[in-house]
């Protein structure tokens, strides 16, 4: 893994991991613009969208903000992993749109079907055509049906991904707790770019908590299509520790990756013609963009959206900034955080270009926390900065390599305590 730039991870964790609620409250407070009264229509109720549509109103009240989201209550992914092993209700992973009302954002429970840049408009599936001055759209992703063959829509109600917080999850539980003692659960993890670098393995960690307490005799296998992963040393260290030889991870220099899959039968077949057949079977495919994003001509041929880093507005759309896992955005990685600190950045921008000013500085943080087990937690941060007009890391790093119990089991409260801040900071609710 590579090493923290400042060379200091406690104190970095003294000051990001322990505080980070109060990091949250210092990144949140609102910076106003002069007043200019306008249109703003966000699409996507996640943590890029809310937040955004939160961050506008705060930053000029007298701008019209109206939020459109199918979903009553948002599920988030983060620590849906948690419910996997049953140290978390479904229900805790829910968040209502009252508090943002209670703002004064208008939120319009439909789906986005179409987006005309040239009139500015945006029309629902309902049938309701919205007028806009600046759109911010937070469509998260959606998967490459079929770029692994025999995955579709169909197969993933018998091979579940679970990476949209929603039925998914529920029937991937469902099918660990049937899964016989002396199963295997195979995961299939995509190659980068995909939403949550760190999740599959945290996945795996939470998985194996559950067999280890209640299918003992069961096995974990990741077949994954890359050498490397987000915070490997510490997942494995941790692994090997808790769970002994339980899980077996198998790179892609060594066959792991999948190219086919027979979700009937519960088999994949790999890049060299190896067939592994599973008990439960965890596909996480190839991603995109969220089909919105397309539809408004924001996309590039990657299948995500090309952004001006200072404002995260569209370098292809004028008046159209996306913010969350749908954008080109590296070195941050696709998380809620990232999302979430990338539509504060786009709001400033917002109210300020309707007020003919022109865009603060733009900084980002993100941080990311994983759990081994209950009282094991293992951390990423950083914060990001921008150099000769691109993205760029300016601090940051991963937790010890050598830390002790306390330690972990404080990162797995940090964990905790982020989750329940940035909640509230982005839905106005907690846990």
């Amino acid at each position: 893994m590579k090493s923290p730039v400042n060379h200091s991870r406690r104190h970095w964790l003294s000051r990001i991991g322990k505080t980070t609620a109060a990091s949250i409250a210092l990144l949140s407070i609102p910076v106003f613009a002069k007043a200019a009264a306008g249109k703003v229509v966000v699409i996507g109720g996640g943590f890029g969208g809310a937040t955004a549509a939160r961050y506008v109103k705060l930053r000029n009240s007298a701008i019209d903000v109206t939020l459109i989201e199918p979903s009553k209550t948002f599920y988030t992914c983060p620590f849906t992993n948690l419910y996997l092993a049953g140290l978390r209700t479904f229900g805790q992973q829910g968040h209502d749109y009252d508090d943002l009302r209670a703002l004064g954002v208008k939120v319009v429970h439909d789906v986005a079907s179409a987006v005309d840049p040239g009139t500015k408009k945006v029309r629902l599936a309902g049938g309701q055509v919205l007028a806009y001055d600046k759109l911010l759209l937070s469509p998260g992703i959606d998967f490459r049906w079929n770029a692994l063959e025999g995955y579709d829509e169909a197969a993933s109600q018998l091979a579940p991904h679970a990476w949209k917080a929603g039925a998914q999850t529920i029937l991937l539980k469902k099918q660990l707790e049937a899964m016989p003692d002396g199963g295997t659960f195979l995961m299939a993890a995509p190659a980068n770019p995909f939403r949550c670098p760190p999740g599959p393995y945290e996945r795996t960690s939470m998985v194996a908590h559950y067999l280890k307490h209640h299918k003992p005799k069961s096995k974990i296998v990741i077949l994954d299509s890359k050498d490397a992963f987000s915070k490997q040393g510490l997942f494995q260290d941790g692994w090997k520790q808790v769970y002994g030889d339980l899980i077996e991870w198998v790179p892609l220099a060594k066959d792991g990756k999948v190219v086919r899959v027979d979700a009937k039968n519960l088999t994949v077949e790999t890049e060299f013609g190896q067939i592994h057949k599973a008990d439960v079977l965890n596909i996480i495919p190839p991603q995109k963009a969220g089909a919105i994003a397309e539809l408004a001509g924001v996309t590039n041929q990657s299948g995500w959206v090309p952004v001006k880093p200072q404002t995260f507005e569209s370098e292809l759309v004028p008046d159209i900034y996306v913010v969350g896992d749908a954008t080109v955005a590296a070195p941050m990685p696709k998380s809620g955080f990232s999302a979430n600190a990338q539509a504060k950045v786009a709001a400033a921008a917002i109210v300020n270009a309707l007020a003919d000013e022109p865009a603060v500085q733009a900084s980002f943080s993100n941080t990311c926390y994983s759990l081994i087990a209950p009282d094991y937690g293992i951390s990423v941060a950083h914060l990001y900065t921008l150099r000769e007009g691109k993205l760029a890391e300016a601090s940051g790093g991963v937790s010890p390599r050598n830390a002790d119990a306390n330690f972990r089991k404080l990162e797995a409260q940090h964990g905790e305590a982020w989750y329940n801040a940035i909640a509230l900071d982005t839905w106005g609710t907690r846990a």
